[in-house]
């Protein structure tokens, strides 16, 4: 087996452990949110442009008001900014009107043996990828992770 595969292996294998763990955490307590302010700009933004799609694909696109526990990082506003082109209203300050439906949203992203793992959380789904990032970009490097909850 060469030395790509087992790294891509293992990084799976971190991504599914990383995610079953946090299958013991209650649904309203989700995780603060944390990204590497090293990310680069365009790797963020593909990084972010890729995991929403996917969080909508499983929420549906623009249904509700995203409560995004946010850090500073550009992966925290590059996703802030994808979520509203799909369409979603976002609130960073953990307070809503009370009327309208809302979802809490965090998020990990984590260098990891040359890659970086990207999770984002909710109370009824997390997914996550593993991506392989430059300065220039990011492309998937495993498939998707997708744990239901409820």
């Amino acid at each position: 087996m060469g030395l790509a595969v087992f790294r891509s292996i293992a990084a799976i294998c971190f991504l599914a452990l990383t995610l079953a763990g946090c299958q013991a955490v209650g649904p309203d307590a989700l995780v603060a949110s944390n990204a590497p302010p090293e990310l680069s700009g365009p790797a963020a933004s593909a990084i972010a442009g890729d995991m929403v799609s996917r969080l909508a694909e499983k929420i549906g696109p623009g249904t509700a008001t995203i409560v995004l526990k946010q850090d500073a990082s550009p992966f925290g506003e590059a996703l802030e900014a994808s979520l509203r082109g799909w369409g979603y209203a976002v609130v960073t300050d953990q307070t809503t009107d009370g009327k309208s439906k809302t979802i809490a949203l965090a998020y990990v992203i984590s260098p990891f043996d040359g890659q970086v793992l990207a999770r984002l959380s909710t109370a009824s789904v997390e997914i996550g990828r593993a991506y392989s990032a430059s300065a220039t970009g990011a492309t998937a490097a495993s498939p998707l992770s997708v744990m239901q909850r409820g």
